[in-house]
């Protein structure tokens, strides 16, 4: 019903906003504390207006949203956001940048590109080295066991197993 689908639409929006807001804020508390040299406590100051900008603005925007009853439902996947029927909802309450030419935030955009690109070129290879150990640590003492003592093969052989090459490989790469 009506209330579910405005249940759904305030966690979907409001707090896709708010990470979309915070994402924002620290890719700025990056660039000040590694490009303009700034301290910890110079940063901290400006907490309270973080968190203001952070959780007040899709407060307002969710408020807005509800308020001129734009709320509608998607044909495809089934969920409640705004948007999915009216192009000028999309781009009033969802595609805030505008399309054209050379902004004041071409310096921000650029900043959050090579932000995203070195968090992806990163955490994969972090993440992949990680999985790796996972498994190393989970099968090495049975590997070691096997190794050994040859009787173990004998009498366990599904137990005989041998690392896998190709995820040494893999760890050593990333």
């Amino acid at each position: 019903g009506p209330a579910l689908c405005t249940v759904v639409f305030l966690l979907v929006y409001f707090f896709g906003m708010a990470s979309s807001i915070w994402w924002v804020i620290l890719s700025l508390t990056w660039f000040l504390a590694a490009g303009m040299k700034w301290g910890n406590e110079a940063i901290a100051g400006y907490a309270q207006y973080f968190h203001l900008a952070a959780w007040l603005l899709p407060s307002v925007k969710s408020i807005a949203v509800l308020a001129l009853s734009s709320v509608d439902g998607d044909p495809v996947a089934g969920i409640c956001y705004v948007g999915n029927q009216s192009l000028e909802n999309l781009r009033g309450f969802v595609l805030v940048k505008q399309q054209g030419g050379p902004t004041k935030t071409h310096k921000l955009e650029k900043l959050m590109i090579r932000l995203g690109l070195f968090t992806v070129l990163y955490t994969v290879p972090a993440a992949s080295v990680v999985a790796c150990l996972f498994y190393e640590q989970h099968n090495r003492p049975r590997w070691e066991a096997t190794h050994n003592c040859p009787c173990l093969r004998d009498q366990q052989p599904d137990q005989a197993r041998r690392p896998d090459y190709a995820v040494f490989m893999l760890k050593y790469f990333m």
